[in-house]
């Protein structure tokens, strides 16, 4: 009878998936046909108007105003009230799809509830549309690059699964509708230096094309299905990435098939002729861009388009076929008219900020904080005597943020969530210490002693969005947002060693900021250090979760934390060697995946139970043990190395990793199946094989390297051979 059942069931599901599909299908070729329609209606004019990022209205067809222009990196952005959640770089470091997704739904759910009111008020201005530019899954693949916090890491099998996640999250599961349009941006190999991205021509090998820089672009469309791609500003090979028909016809849709809409980045097509210098008119690049598979222009060189089409560079036709994805979208979005039909088009505006979405948002910044030391000072007890606070950042909301950031009606700072956790009787004081860029202009400074009087003191120190970030938003910052060097300004260093002189007190330094820091003195001046990152809203909340034991400790770093930026590849070299745990083979302070936890966990048994075959995965089992007294989230990772690891391919790749829930004194075993394209060799022509020899598995709690011995990083691990 068991058995009956479960095939009864799996012929149900399998008849309802064909019955799914045979009617996305059927829905799908009627809104093509009704796009098509829309189309042939439209006058030239028209059809010029609605390749903008402000399309116009189209009265006499029902077709409003659309601003397509809008932001989501972690929350709603630049829209008034919503939801502020962990910046993306904190995303990465919580390795946790799960919460990535919840994270992609609830922004959606409160971007339409939005959108709705907005609609109700006329209000079609910028960032209040549904198609949101974001997730950014770039490579952040040298510390310096101050838009790197908007990225999920250094890994692309890490962020390709959480931008997959986002995305899933953010357009919903309805067959054919949308609850939001995601964009995976910028396509491709975006990663700095921000002071020549509308000039620079990158041209990394193609191993380094198609092992790095591709390939989460390649998840979120064939398994994220994203909607949108944004075209980045610097050339590849010479074609500018908003124009490349490279990119975005050859690799896009015809390898990939990709059946969304590619938008340039704001001013990109601009650049052709401006920065880039490719072609002599405006008329010229658009042309050369719509022909080449860009369907939507950020920016105002569309206004020439009547010129190109008079200089026969491009035909009506051209213009109808790119304008049947921007269709399509706003069809599946249900907005291009009215379409009761759309399961999106109802939403009270109390989802907006909501407290189940606040709570989203706390434990997500709790997964991501990244204790890099403790020295026995955390967790520190809420009745604690006396506690004396420190820094700016400690008061400031400005430090949760992040960049591409939205409001909130509330925010709990560090210093809030700090005072709000200990007891009533314990005697807390806070000042603010030192400046954040400049130097203290005053020798006298009470703070430091009542520092050094305190049983524990907090100094939170780090980057904001004034000295990290996109050009144009770092004000502090003399290189548009990078950073030549990855040291704190020397009023920060110099107040912690005025600080920690002569002291007898314990030190713990929270470091705020989107990528790495040089620690090497904080670490060794301090007794605890916490990688904070912009945690968004509920940052003092579960800051102080965790400081004071009520939450473990479990987020991993998504980036390598180096010993030197003086040590570092030129900057404005793309090629990968020396660069990310994939690659380095020194100058390595803290490795990728790693963080500490208030347990002590180990890894044994590693073991391969199953090879894998072209249709079915390889199973891989590890156990992993919780030594210590309380409860943790435990972060496994999956390491290969494949024959000619660290010559001719990775000295190691995370192909695999999963958040464990252990508790104390308790032996889990996970398995994991790898599937057989994770084991494929990326070859120097960007192709993919499966080489004959012997291969490791390495399951442990950060990369495999030195340094993670040193730091006495537990794994286990299995060779086998294919």
């Amino acid at each position: 009878m068991k058995t009956i059942i479960k095939t009864t069931v799996f012929a149900s599901l399998v008849c309802f998936s064909f019955v799914n599909a045979h009617a996305q299908s059927a829905k799908e070729k009627e809104m093509v046909q009704k796009a098509k329609s829309i189309i042939s209606q439209l006058t030239l004019d028209e059809k010029i108007s609605q390749l903008t990022q402000d399309a116009k209205g189209i009265d006499r067809l029902g077709i409003k105003p659309y601003y397509w222009l809008n932001e989501a990196l972690h929350g709603v952005g630049r829209d008034g009230r919503a939801t502020v959640f962990p910046q993306p770089i904190n995303l990465g470091a919580t390795f946790d799809p799960k919460i990535v997704h919840q994270i992609g739904d609830a922004i959606a759910t409160e971007g339409r509830a939005k959108f709705i009111v907005a609609q109700r008020q006329k209000n079609y201005s910028m960032y209040a549309g549904l198609t949101f530019w974001a997730p950014n899954v770039n490579i952040f693949r040298d510390p310096r690059w101050g838009r790197g916090m908007e990225t999920y890491g250094e890994d692309p099998f890490l962020t390709g699964t959480l931008g997959t996640a986002f995305v899933k999250g953010m357009q919903g599961d309805d067959p054919f509708y949308l609850k939001a349009a995601a964009c995976g941006k910028h396509f491709a190999v975006h990663s700095g230096p921000e002071r020549t991205r509308h000039t620079a021509n990158v041209e990394p090998t193609k191993r380094d094309l198609y092992e790095t820089y591709l390939p989460a672009f390649k998840m979120l469309v064939q398994k994220g299905k994203v909607e949108s791609i944004m075209g980045a500003y610097q050339r590849l090979y010479g074609e500018s990435c908003s124009g490349s028909k490279y990119l975005l016809t050859d690799i896009l849709r015809k390898d990939w098939g990709f059946k969304g809409h590619v938008v340039s980045d704001c001013g990109a097509v601009t650049d052709m002729y401006e920065g880039h210098k490719l072609v002599k008119s405006e008329a010229e690049a658009v042309a050369f861009a719509i022909k080449a598979g860009l369907n939507l222009e950020c920016g105002n060189s569309m206004r020439t388009m009547k010129d190109a089409i008079q200089q026969k560079l491009i035909t009506e036709k051209d213009l109808d076929k790119a304008l049947l994805p921007l269709m399509m979208t706003r069809l599946k979005l249900g907005i291009l008219q009215p379409d009761a039909a759309c399961p999106y088009n109802e939403f009270p505006e109390s989802v907006i900020g909501s407290e189940a979405n606040r709570k989203i948002a706390e434990q997500a910044a709790e997964e991501s904080m990244v204790l890099l030391k403790n020295n026995g000072v955390l967790p520190i007890a809420k009745d604690i005597r006396t506690l004396f606070v420190t820094g700016p950042g400690a008061t400031d909301a400005y430090y949760l943020m992040g960049n591409y950031f939205g409001l909130s009606n509330r925010y709990s700072t560090y210093l809030e969530g700090i005072v709000g956790k200990v007891s009533n009787g314990t005697s807390v004081n806070y000042k603010q210490g030192f400046m954040q860029v400049f130097k203290n202009l005053n020798d006298v400074n009470w703070s430091v002693s009542e520092s050094r009087g305190a049983e524990v003191s907090i100094l939170i120190m780090g980057n904001s969005g004034n000295t990290e970030g996109e050009e144009g938003d770092a004000i502090a910052s003399a290189e548009r947002g990078d950073r030549v060097n990855l040291r704190l300004p020397d009023s920060q260093m110099e107040y912690l060693r005025e600080v920690s002189k002569d002291r007898t007190n314990k030190l713990v330094v929270v470091l705020t900021g989107g990528s790495p820091i040089d620690v090497k003195e904080i670490t060794e001046l301090a007794d605890a250090v916490v990688m904070a990152w912009y945690p968004g809203q509920e940052g003092g909340v579960a800051l102080a979760n965790l400081l004071f034991g009520d939450a473990n400790f479990s987020g991993r770093l998504p980036v390598t934390f180096p010993e030197s930026a003086d040590r570092l590849p030129a900057f404005d070299d793309y090629s990968m060697k020396g660069r990310t745990y994939k690659y380095m083979t020194d100058n390595i302070l803290y490795p990728f995946g790693y963080g500490l936890s208030y347990s002590k966990v180990t890894y044994s048994n590693a073991a391969v139970t199953k090879m894998p075959t072209k249709t079915t995965p390889m199973t891989v089992y590890v156990d992993v043990t919780n030594n210590g007294d309380m409860p943790v989230d435990e972060v496994v990772q999956v390491y290969l190395s494949t024959p000619g690891a660290g010559n001719t391919s990775p000295i190691e790749s995370l192909i695999g990793f999963k958040r464990v829930k252990i508790y104390p004194h308790i032996t889990v075993t996970k398995d994991f199946q790898i599937p057989m394209e994770l084991l494929e060799t990326v070859q120097a022509d960007g192709t993919s094989k499966l080489l004959k020899g012997e291969y490791q598995i390495k399951i442990s709690g950060a990369a495999p390297c030195k340094r993670s011995d040193e730091l006495g990083v537990s794994s286990s691990a299995v060779k086998f051979k294919l």
